[in-house]
């Protein structure tokens, strides 16, 4: 999703829990022992009792929003991710590290990761494997 809904009142751990929960018919251990792997691979371990908050209580910053979104959609290990805009609204800093992130979700998991992106900075550019550029609808390069 370009913008991120998730529950404000749960923290990141449950978030990801609920998904698993919905999602996974494996027994609830393994689901757990999943969430912990995705929370480390996120760099969200630090964030595990932290709420998520919402529009008016800003618990969480964009980047830690956008990675929490993300490992929703990854608990149920999809061979392919399609995200519309995962660095929208975030600093520079915050969007390269989405795109490398990204990147190794591709190259170590070996994920298919299909993203759109305005406006790349060139380090977040630097992770990108195959670039289709588009402009007015029509295919650029």
């Amino acid at each position: 999703m370009q913008d991120d809904i998730l529950f404000s009142h749960f923290t990141v751990r449950e978030a990801l829990i609920f998904s698993a929960r919905l999602k996974l018919t494996t027994p609830i251990p393994e689901q757990d022992e999943l969430v912990t792997t995705i929370q480390a691979e996120l760099g969200l371990m630090h964030l595990t009792n932290s709420q998520i908050g919402d529009v008016r209580r800003k618990i969480l910053s964009g980047g830690e929003r956008k990675r929490t979104s993300i490992g929703i959609e990854l608990v149920s290990d999809p061979s392919c991710v399609m995200l519309d805009e995962p660095t929208s609204g975030l600093d520079s800093f915050k969007a390269r590290s989405i795109c490398r992130l990204l990147h190794d979700l591709a190259r170590k998991k070996g994920k298919c990761i299909v993203s759109t992106i305005h406006q790349p900075s060139s380090e977040a550019f630097y992770y990108f494997d195959r670039v289709y550029l588009m402009a007015d609808g029509f295919t650029v390069f």
